[in-house]
């Protein structure tokens, strides 16, 4: 399809990956009451990818999807086929290594099925890309924005593929990697954990019950999300430079290393996949809105993966947006009005510093190496798990019902 050179669109989101991809899905009510125009530029051809017959693949990389997730995804219409590949977590078992202490979450005690799921990230994509081919939502895909400047009605992005567009309201959900932020001048704090995650699936001797395991361990937190069949992805935390070692070994030797870190609770470790590693910082941009811009998911804000809320926090992002924008256009404001996105970023506030706050909290907590603060935290640990409300709390706050 080829597009006018100058061509006006109420939105422009510039990233069509997960966050990308659920926002538009999210804006389908606006779009259909208000005939709004919206594009996604998306640098990676992923509507072939979307059409192509689905291979589950032993090495996918999966997200933790709370339940209040969920539900925002059953509202879009899009957790029906989500589920059809999602494995779910009934309980949550965190503890540390060489201490008794832990705490346990259960689905069944708060009267729920599932605290939440587990499905493979290409799975997600196909799934709202799917949904998006039923939209009428403009793809400039493979495309790239180049340069991108503001202008008194918004912000003119000039593509690729040559095409100039001139939007209402930019949202960045490019997960930060295009540079445009910086371009802005949106400056972000970061602070280097100085860790690296290595994230690989593994095959377990025996099932998994949809159990998810949180083990600190002197070397870092090792993660197991269930996932389906005896699968269960692995996310395990190193020191920065420890992982490499890690990588080269082969398959035998690296499952007798992860055995040994993390115990027997979860069965014996049988297989493992591709490795792969990724450098862990947080991230917070210091502007998450302008007049005419708004910024979202990684782009806004990267958590270290310990309490596996990046996503999820990213997406309550997405729909407070969306209410944002409906309440602006309900009182006749511009899609892009400084006091609409002024509105958004005051609704996002407390969640999102709640959140970094308790996930960064986590990982500096377990991360001192005290012979007596690790008796403190096996404690606290035991004490959380005796004392119900709290850990009702806790588990609420971790299935995305409670900010």
């Amino acid at each position: 399809m080829t597009h006018p050179a100058a061509e006006r669109v109420d939105i422009a989101i510039v990233g069509g990956g997960l966050v990308g991809a659920s926002l538009a899905c999210a804006l389908a009510p606006l779009i259909e009451r208000y005939r709004l125009s919206v594009a996604v530029i998306e640098a990676s051809p992923v509507l072939d990818q979307a059409a192509a017959p689905w291979q589950p693949s032993f090495d996918a990389r999966a997200s933790a999807i709370s339940l209040g997730t969920s539900l925002r995804f059953t509202d879009m219409g899009v957790w029906p086929a989500m589920a059809e590949e999602a494995a779910a977590i009934r309980h949550i078992h965190v503890s540390e290594r060489g201490h008794f202490g832990a705490t346990r979450l259960d689905a069944g005690e708060l009267g729920f099925e599932a605290l939440g799921h587990v499905v493979p990230n290409a799975w997600l994509g196909r799934v709202l890309h799917r949904r998006l081919t039923g939209l009428p939502v403009d793809w400039y895909c493979p495309d790239r924005v180049e340069a991108i400047a503001p202008t008194p009605e918004g912000y003119r992005l000039a593509l690729s593929t040559g095409t100039s567009l001139q939007a209402g309201l930019t949202v960045l959900a490019d997960g930060g990697r295009s540079g445009l932020k910086e371009r802005l001048g949106i400056i972000s704090d970061t602070r280097p954990y100085d860790q690296v995650a290595l994230i690989a699936g593994v095959e377990m001797s025996r099932p998994h019950r949809g159990v998810a395991w949180e083990r600190f361990t002197r070397d870092g937190p090792i993660a197991l999300l269930p996932m389906r069949g005896q699968t269960m992805e692995l996310v395990w935390t190193h020191a920065a430079g420890e992982e490499r070692r890690r990588l080269e070994l082969a398959d035998g030797d690296f499952l007798a290393e992860l055995q040994a870190a993390f115990g027997d609770r979860a069965g014996r470790f049988r297989r493992v996949g591709s490795r792969h590693a990724y450098p862990l910082s947080l991230v917070t941009a210091r502007e998450t809105t302008r007049p005419g811009l708004a910024v979202l998911g990684n782009a806004a804000h990267a958590l270290h993966p310990v309490a596996g809320q990046g996503f999820n926090l990213a997406l309550r992002g997405v729909m407070d947006l969306v209410a944002s924008l409906e309440e602006g256009l309900v009182k006749g404001r511009s899609i892009g009005a400084a006091e609409v996105l002024e509105a958004f970023d005051a609704r996002r506030a407390a969640d999102r510093h709640n959140v970094t706050r308790f996930s960064d909290g986590l990982v500096r907590l377990f991360g001192i190496d005290s012979r007596l603060l690790g008796h403190a935290r096996a404690a606290g640990l035991i004490g959380l798990n005796l004392a119900g409300p709290l850990r009702r709390d806790l588990a609420r706050r971790a299935m995305g019902l409670e900010r």
